[in-house]
């Protein structure tokens, strides 16, 4: 899944990133392939909880009806709950907003042992607040460098990190925004206020351009998840969480105390 990676310093540009890429996949060659991630993820969940020595950290960020909620839902469905934390980021309350915009964030961050699954993120302090002018733009243009060193600590405290942008075309946003229309079911998840930030797509193209050329470092990458298909948006992330985690080379402790004489009567 490399293929998907963006190096640090590359120049990104979304029209050259095509969202229907499946790779040569089908559909149906995935769906077992998937079941597999999922457990060997459930697996080295269960050695980073006991080993307790690692954190991971994963960011979804894509604009609406991109398939945050369903990558959480198809990714991890068989992990433990003890060890894993969502975090879903709203719009700022004003306890919040007294603080630094980073203040809310580093109080979800994991610790040792912890998976933690950011739904939305610190970018919303580079995206929304900079498509709605909430800020001057030479107070959100500092905030790259600032999430840079504030990723570089979490890093060097012992966090992974793995950021997913999950990338969809207007045109299927549009039918995902029909469907939720079309199913009372879905009326839940349907806001008006969509409408008004889908107006303003190429900004936000534009805003999501910078932050993947500014902040995907070699500590803290960046992945752009081809998302039109949302199996083939599940596959992405799955190998690409997995085979990190197995990458750290995490082992089970060896017991405090030798159980070779011990008897349970």
């Amino acid at each position: 899944m490399r293929q998907y990676r963006i190096e640090p310093g590359t120049p990104v540009r979304l029209a050259d990133w095509d969202p229907d890429d499946t790779a040569g996949f089908e559909k149906l060659d995935v769906r077992g392939r998937l079941k597999g991630l999922r457990k060997r993820l459930a697996a080295q969940q269960q050695v980073l909880w006991a080993e307790g020595r690692h954190r991971l950290l994963v960011v979804l960020q894509a604009m609406d009806t991109g398939g945050k909620d369903g990558t959480i839902r198809k990714v991890f469905s068989g992990v433990n709950p003890q060890g894993v934390r969502v975090v879903s980021f709203k719009a700022p309350t004003p306890v919040e907003l007294a603080h630094d915009y980073l203040w809310r964030i580093h109080r979800h961050t994991p610790a040792d042992g912890e998976i933690a699954v950011f739904n939305r993120s610190h970018y919303e302090d580079v995206l929304v607040v900079r498509v709605l002018d909430l800020v001057p733009e030479e107070r959100w243009s500092r905030r790259y460098e600032h999430i840079r060193a504030f990723e570089r600590l979490l890093a060097d405290e012992g966090t992974t990190i793995l950021k997913f942008y999950l990338h969809i075309s207007k045109e299927e946003q549009a039918e995902r925004l029909r469907a939720r229309l079309a199913d009372p079911d879905k009326h839940w998840k349907f806001n008006v206020d969509d409408l008004a930030h889908r107006e303003r797509w190429d900004d936000y193209m534009a805003a999501f351009e910078t932050v993947l050329s500014e902040t995907s470092t070699a500590e803290a990458p960046w992945y752009v998840v081809p998302a039109n298909h949302k199996w083939y948006r599940n596959l992405v992330v799955a190998e690409t969480i997995v085979t990190t985690l197995e990458g750290l080379g995490m082992e089970y402790p060896e017991p405090e105390d030798d159980l070779e004489a011990v008897v349970v009567t």
